[in-house]
């Protein structure tokens, strides 16, 4: 049985009702899935002892990308994770009203590469509210890898 840690920083609960949506279809496939909050992790040794990691953040602001508060930290120290080797993919909810559609993805996927993590699925963009069925079939891509 695969080990998948499923860390989210959610501001309105978009982006943790989504990593919700994804745990139940890789448990579905026989993961053990954990779902963590961001504010609740740090980010040294983050994907030691996993399987997959999937990472989820909202994206925030006007002018330049903000990843949701409680992301920032593990974004940052992204390099202490431990990411190298291990399979990854990356998630987050925004509204494609604002010029930076989804920016927290694409930083967050970009850093997760840099840092040696395999990612097994092209990142997941949710505009405005998740839908079960558009989660569910990109988790279903995910799954392939656990």
């Amino acid at each position: 049985m695969s080990k998948v840690l499923i860390v989210f920083g959610s501001t309105t609960g978009n982006t943790e009702t989504a990593a919700g949506y994804i745990s139940d279809v890789l448990v579905k496939h026989g993961a053990d899935v954990t779902l963590k909050n961001a504010a609740d992790v740090e980010a040294e040794g983050l994907a030691r002892g996993w399987d997959l990691v999937l990472l989820g953040s909202s994206t925030w602001g006007d002018e330049d990308v903000e990843l949701q508060d409680d992301f920032v930290p593990i974004y940052e120290n992204l390099d202490k994770a431990g990411l190298r080797g291990v399979k990854a993919a990356v998630f987050g909810c925004g509204d494609s009203s604002y010029p930076h559609f989804c920016g927290a993805v694409d930083a967050i996927e970009e850093r997760a590469q840099e840092q040696g993590a395999e990612l097994v699925a092209g990142s997941l963009k949710i505009d405005g509210d998740p839908e079960r069925g558009e989660i569910a079939a990109w988790a279903e891509t995910v799954a392939a890898h656990v």
